[in-house]
């Protein structure tokens, strides 16, 4: 996907949030993070938004700490997130495409990254207000789900956080069926993660072996395992073949 692409998902999908927020009101539960109300919600991805501006207009080389929490009233949060949400659309849309930053994900530079990220995380909160606000959820473009999956796959689950591991090597196989050359698979052990794009032009070359089976096959709309990979989505609309206990593996140790 390019860049722009993102930029545009981030802003009507933060939008979506907002809208919702104001729908649900702040004492609203999240279904996805039941601690959380929707004040907590709207407070931590105007944060995250704020944070992600500064490291884009400041060409920020290292690690920043997260702003502090703001001191506002209930009736302030919505216009301070949407205020925030506008910034950072705007600092993403106008960014260098040289832009030199600070990145925590391999991407193919850090504007990329930043758009990227930001989308996927305005996205996954859009569907929590959605939910909290009993609204019906706007769909997303497979194409997007898709990058997702990828994201969350060979990104955040290759790093050494993930608690995704098991005592014997099992291997996990996840495809989006609504998207050509959207395939993975999945090598866990007691190590972190060790993912393989196994279909299209961005296939590696340490394939499984003809004819492998995986542990445990999950396929399904790019949407749907997307979310479900998320744990925002039950798993009912993910065809589960095999080992479904790698499903309740997932669930338990996946979280960010």
């Amino acid at each position: 996907m390019e860049i722009t692409e993102f930029v545009e998902t981030l802003r009507l999908d933060g939008a979506l949030l907002a809208n919702a927020a104001e729908e649900a009101g702040p004492d609203a539960r999240i279904p996805a993070c039941p601690e959380w109300q929707m004040r907590d919600l709207v407070t931590h991805i105007g944060r995250v938004h704020r944070w992600a501006t500064e490291i884009v207009i400041e060409g920020v080389e290292q690690p920043r700490r997260f702003p502090d929490a703001p001191e506002l009233t209930d009736e302030e949060l919505v216009p301070w997130f949407r205020d925030g949400h506008h910034r950072l659309v705007v600092a993403l849309h106008t960014a260098p495409q040289d832009l030199t930053a600070w990145a925590f994900l391999p991407a193919p530079s850090p504007l990329a990254f930043w758009a990227r990220r930001q989308a996927h995380e305005a996205s996954v909160h859009r569907v929590d207000a959605q939910q909290a606000a009993g609204a019906s959820l706007t769909p997303l473009p497979s194409a997007f789900a898709a990058d997702g999956i990828d994201e969350l796959l060979t990104g955040f689950h290759a790093r050494n956080k993930s608690r995704v591991r098991t005592d014997q090597p099992r291997t996990l196989r996840l495809r989006a069926t609504d998207t050509p050359g959207a395939d993975w698979t999945v090598y866990l052990s007691d190590a972190p993660p060790r993912t393989v794009r196994t279909a299209g032009p961005a296939a590696g070359t340490d394939l499984p072996e003809p004819g492998a089976t995986a542990d445990c096959t999950m396929e399904g709309p790019a949407e749907d395992v997307y979310l479900a990979l998320w744990n925002r989505l039950p798993w009912d609309g993910v065809k589960i073949s095999g080992d479904d206990t790698l499903v309740e593996l997932w669930r338990e140790r996946s979280g960010i």
